[in-house]
């Protein structure tokens, strides 16, 4: 009984002895890190991916030569918008599925070129993963009449009024959710000419340019009312 005893504590020191060696082992192997106090809840937008993903073409951008004659200009850009910052409208036919799309809008959209039916550069959209482009596109001209309103547009931000100081870098007037393609706008024949860089080659645009609004928030949960009820 004795004997026993003796076996089974020596059993249990044992496996004591390797549980402790094998926590010790494992603790040995973890990285140094800084604890945060509080974490981070909200998804924060990864900036300028988009710009990243399109650098092979800013040297192309840069050694572009400008078209005069069919260069769009802020006019134009923000006549195509119900107010800034809302998506930009068709200003030509387009097919009247509900869900045209991916390939149909990425054929001129995706690398942008010059659109020899419209005599236009065909402006590149920002998220090409973005495939269901008219749930947020809407065609400008349409056969349908649109209850009248007192909506009136407000006013854009001007161009080159937002720098800290004289000759430094404008701060980035807009949200950059859903336009982390800086080079879609700013560079390239279709990018307006008074916002066109004249360093698309410098890829990272944030370390200069600052966002004058840079707060995420979520968004509650949208609930549809049902109407139908009395």
């Amino acid at each position: 009984m004795k004997r026993l005893g003796i076996i089974s504590l020596f059993i249990v020191l044992f496996i004591s002895f390797i549980a402790i060696w094998n926590y010790s082992y494992q603790t040995g192997l973890e990285d140094a890190y800084i604890p945060l106090e509080q974490e981070i809840s909200t998804p924060l937008i990864p900036s300028e991916t988009g710009v990243f993903l399109r650098s092979k073409y800013a040297l192309e951008y840069a050694n572009m030569t400008v078209d005069e004659i069919h260069q769009r200009s802020l006019d134009t850009y923000y006549e195509n918008r119900a107010f800034h910052g809302a998506p930009p409208s068709i200003p030509h036919p387009v097919s009247n599925e509900r869900a045209m799309g991916e390939k149909e809008c990425l054929q001129c959209h995706q690398n942008g070129g010059f659109v020899t039916k419209y005599k236009a550069y065909a402006p590149v959209t920002p998220h090409p993963e973005m495939l269901n482009c008219k749930q947020c596109h809407v065609p400008q001209h349409t056969q349908q009449l649109f209850k009248e309103n007192n909506f009136f547009k407000a006013a854009a931000p001007s161009v080159g009024t937002n720098s800290a100081l004289v000759g430094s870098p404008p701060m980035i007037p807009h949200q950059i959710q859903m336009r982390e393609n800086c080079l879609s706008c700013h560079a390239g024949p279709s990018a307006p000419k008074e916002i066109r860089v004249s360093h698309p080659e410098r890829i990272n645009c944030r370390q200069c340019h600052v966002s004058t609004d840079n707060t995420v928030t979520n968004s509650s949960i949208f609930i549809r009312p049902n109407t139908h009820e009395k």
